[in-house]
């Protein structure tokens, strides 16, 4: 997901997209601990994801 596709969306919104995220996460973490997640790459996307909605929301807060 991609910063300005994160800016379009309301509060709401991005709070909600980073519990999915979180999940994602934890559930990806879960397969690599027992050796069954095939794409590695897929725990780093959803970090920089949970980053940007972070990120983005700390901004809004500021202004």
């Amino acid at each position: 997901m991609k910063t300005k596709e994160i800016k379009e969306l309301t509060t709401a919104q991005m709070l909600d997209k980073e519990k999915q995220y979180k999940e994602e996460l934890f559930n990806l973490r879960f397969q690599q601990a027992t050796g069954q997640l095939e794409n590695t790459a897929r725990l780093k996307k959803v970090r920089k994801n949970i980053a940007r909605i972070k990120t983005v929301l700390q901004q809004a807060e500021s202004k």
